[in-house]
């Protein structure tokens, strides 16, 4: 038996409280560094670290530097180092599912923590080294949102049993229906994120080489995204009643709920964010909703199917 087969044999096996532990850890951290990136956006602090995977040329480390201020380098170089409570997360969601044992469907979804953490690292570098152009940074935020949706699923697989088949608790049409919510979930995504690269959090404030920026106008963008966060809104009630139609299981019918208020508190929060120019302090709390409800909606998506035992 090789080396490293005998060493996980020796560690103990993760009950089941502990491996959806370890997941929804998972979902916390993958969600977490969205945020703590809005927040080294609305604090000017992109650039704070210069270089990556370096922060100076010859230093992981901030030094002292006449052009960068000190705060922007300190907030930068702790969201990277958030990166590395995302990274433990990930490798620990695989050594728990690979050493209980689970099915491989669990383990794939495992895996795939710690694939697309290693592709958000690149995307990051990448939008460091070109200046933080808008789009970069879109895409960054966007990859979060997917790994947060996958960070839920593999929470939801964590907890039903190896054996047995899938049924579907729900009409299937509900589910398509569901999908299609999703997918307006995803489109409002992006319009905000066109909003974001319009918007006057650029990241970096330095007059030398100025951020560029998408050139339209941020008030078209605006309407276009809360219309559309809107009709995210009418599909989420619309599913509501049809749910209630069917009497669908009690724990569909709570996630459903739990989703409808966070889309009701988001959207607040973009209006007041409008209306009051676009506070940082709200930014990072919208960018926060976005996760939320992105994993909200997930959750609902999960709950309609599952996995019962002979």
């Amino acid at each position: 038996m090789p080396y490293d087969q005998t060493v996980l044999d020796k560690l103990p096996i993760p009950s089941l409280r502990v491996q959806r532990l370890i997941a929804f850890l998972v979902i916390l951290t993958q969600g977490g560094i969205a945020v703590t990136g809005a927040i080294v956006r609305v604090t000017a602090s992109g650039l704070g670290c210069p270089t990556w995977p370096q922060c100076f040329p010859g230093s992981f480390v901030p030094v002292p530097h006449a052009e960068v201020p000190v705060v922007h380098q300190a907030v930068e170089f702790t969201n990277r180092m958030f990166t590395f409570g995302v990274v433990l997360t990930a490798a620990l969601a695989v050594f728990a599912v690979i050493r209980a044992g689970r099915r491989r469907e669990v383990q794939v979804y495992a895996w795939l923590m710690p694939a697309s953490t290693v592709v958000q690292a690149v995307i990051g570098g990448i939008t460091v080294r070109t200046g933080l152009l808008w789009w970069t940074v879109a895409v960054h935020l966007l990859v979060s949102m997917v790994m947060v949706w996958l960070a839920v699923l593999l929470y939801v697989k964590i907890g039903e049993p190896d054996s047995g088949t899938e049924e579907l608790v729900v009409p299937q049409p509900l589910r398509w229906f569901t999908a299609l919510t999703a997918v307006t979930l995803s489109v409002v995504l992006v319009t905000g994120t066109l909003v974001t690269g319009a918007g006057p959090h650029a990241g970096d404030k330095s007059a030398l080489q100025p951020v560029k920026r998408l050139q339209v106008e941020i008030t078209d963008l605006a309407h276009l995204h809360s219309s559309l966060l809107v009709a995210y809104l009418s599909f989420v009630i619309g599913l509501g009643f049809a749910l209630l139609a069917v009497r669908a299981p009690k724990p569909v019918l709570l996630r459903l709920a739990v989703l409808a208020a966070l889309v009701l508190a988001q959207g607040a929060v973009g209006a007041v964010q409008f209306y009051t120019g676009v506070p940082a302090v709200l930014v990072a709390i919208h960018v926060a909703g976005a996760g939320a409800c992105t994993a909200a909606t997930a959750a609902l998506w999960a709950s309609m199917r599952q996995r019962t035992t002979p």
